[in-house]
């Protein structure tokens, strides 16, 4: 005897299960152990920012081995509404950023960038801070340990800018005279968050926190703001130049982020 089972119940069952099963462009952040053989994983979707689902099955699991860390692709994921869970049954991968996991530094700048999403929320800007993320890890994957440390610097000043807290690099905060044109020093000042030329600082004292710019290191983060990703590779900058941007932009995206940064703590030396 056959049972009639009325259209709108299966129309009603198929579009319950299309809503259950949803896919999204994502990286790999982190993975957590839970339990013996699960992982509850963290990644960034391009439409969701920063989400979580769990990935079930032992240490042999083909699933398993392709969710690690900055793998970038298309998740497929379960999610069950009722019990408020997400499970990750596929992982499409396009990029599995194989040289990043064979340096220690590009392994560090990878965690770093991560931290900074996962504490901002990705800047409530989803789409463009997934942009700049999988290109900032695209890029010091294929580059030299070196050019992946200014690779570093760039990104950092791109997203400091999408948390809207980019100090402006033309003029002197107090008496409104440009920098870039001045063959002096200028100074940041933090709790103005801008920067002070030459002759402006001699009215602040040892207390401000003060960071000390060169005309090339100013140059190079107001041309990473006005040319192409492209132009900006082929600028060269000298050393001690890149090593007041690094110190600058490293205690700007602290602050931004609230606090201190692990990362940024655990690999002083390599950073």
């Amino acid at each position: 005897m056959s049972i009639f089972i009325p259209k709108v119940i299966i129309l009603h069952y198929i579009n319950s299960m299309s809503e259950r099963n949803k896919r999204t462009e994502a990286i790999i952040l982190t993975l957590k152990t839970v339990g013996e053989d699960n992982k509850l994983v963290t990644y960034f979707s391009r439409e969701n920012g920063i989400c979580q689902g769990m990935l079930f099955g032992g240490p042999r699991s083909k699933l398993r081995s392709m969710v690690q860390p900055f793998n970038t692709g298309t998740l497929y994921l379960y999610n069950d509404e009722s019990k408020k869970s997400s499970k990750i049954t596929d992982f499409d991968v396009k990029d599995f950023h194989l040289d990043l996991r064979q340096n220690l530094y590009k392994i560090m700048a990878a965690d770093l960038a991560g931290e900074i999403l996962l504490k901002t929320r990705c800047a409530g800007d989803y789409e463009n801070s997934y942009i700049l993320f999988s290109a900032f890890l695209t890029g010091i994957d294929l580059s030299t340990e070196e050019e992946a440390r200014l690779g570093t610097l760039r990104f950092l000043w791109r997203y400091i800018c999408l948390l809207g807290q980019q100090p402006d690099l033309h003029l002197c905060k107090d008496c409104g005279e440009s920098l870039l044109s001045k063959e002096y020093d200028s100074f940041y000042i933090h709790h103005k968050n801008g920067f002070i030329c030459h002759e402006c600082i001699k009215n602040y004292n040892s207390e401000d926190k003060i960071f000390s710019m060169d005309k090339y290191a100013l140059t190079y983060l107001a041309a990473i703001n006005e040319l192409s990703p492209g132009q900006v590779r082929k600028l060269q900058i000298g050393a001690s130049s890149a090593y007041q941007i690094k110190n600058f932009v490293f205690s700007l995206i602290s602050y931004a982020c609230g606090g201190k940064l692990k990362t940024l703590e655990d690999g002083h030396s390599i950073l």
